[in-house]
């Protein structure tokens, strides 16, 4: 993924976020010359992953497969000693046409909230046991504390101030509702860590590998120096 669609897509992030009135934390806006001088009192920021998040999954077709995250705050499964938060909270941002791929988690519930924009659209599957998307028994499924029952492949329409819960093993992908627009999302969800908690199905990446094309505005989540 080029390092201009990566600037790009956080301007884009950001501009729908000021446009919503939702506001960010002031590391959300600190340049990758500011983080050189960053010390051990940022380390939660850099351990825990917070900050923006933007991938291809490795596709190389970020228009079509893509998706924009930044993280707010998150715990640590491997620290949990010293990170204690057992949750974790995101923004999320798709525009018409992109997709983010099939996926569950093993060990995250999170709750899908559409903040506003378009209408969001989630496919969901059951796994089988061997993991492998169960293609024909219905799913149950909790949207706004209401309890619904859907066949398998069933996409759930989110409009704005709607949200899923998406629970453990649950197969889910998400787009946009043509003719709607961009959608800014929420998940507020158990503790995340993208590195051991995606079963993606076909199997793809999470993280790009980035053609540095031009300077970066911010810097990814993945990318902080060492204190």
């Amino acid at each position: 993924m080029k390092r201009s669609e990566i600037n790009r897509a956080l301007k884009e992030m950001e501009d729908m976020i000021h446009e919503y009135r939702y506001y960010l934390p002031k590391f959300a806006y600190f340049t990758p010359e500011e983080w050189e001088h960053k010390g051990h009192e940022f380390d939660e920021i850099r351990d825990n992953m917070l900050g923006w998040d933007i991938t291809d999954y490795g596709m190389g077709n970020f228009d079509k497969i893509g998706f924009s995250l930044f993280t707010i705050r998150n715990g640590n499964l491997k620290a949990k000693d010293k990170y204690k938060k057992p949750y974790a909270e995101k923004f999320l941002y798709l525009k018409e046409g992109q997709y983010a791929p099939n996926h569950f988690h093993w060990y995250k519930m999170e709750d899908i909230i559409n903040r506003g924009g378009g209408n969001l659209m989630i496919r969901v599957h059951n796994a089988l046991p061997n993991e492998e998307v169960d293609k024909e028994s219905d799913v149950t499924i909790h949207v706004d504390g209401e309890t619904l029952v859907v066949p398998a492949g069933y996409q759930v329409k989110l409009e704005p101030g709607m949200s899923l819960t998406v629970t453990q093993l649950l197969y889910h992908d998400f787009e946009v509702e043509p003719g709607t627009g961009p959608v800014l999302i929420g998940e507020v969800s158990q503790t995340n860590d993208d590195n051991t908690d995606n079963r993606f199905n076909p199997p793809m990446g999470r993280f790009p590998e980035i053609e540095e094309d031009e300077a970066p505005y911010r810097l990814l989540c993945n990318e902080y120096p060492e204190a």
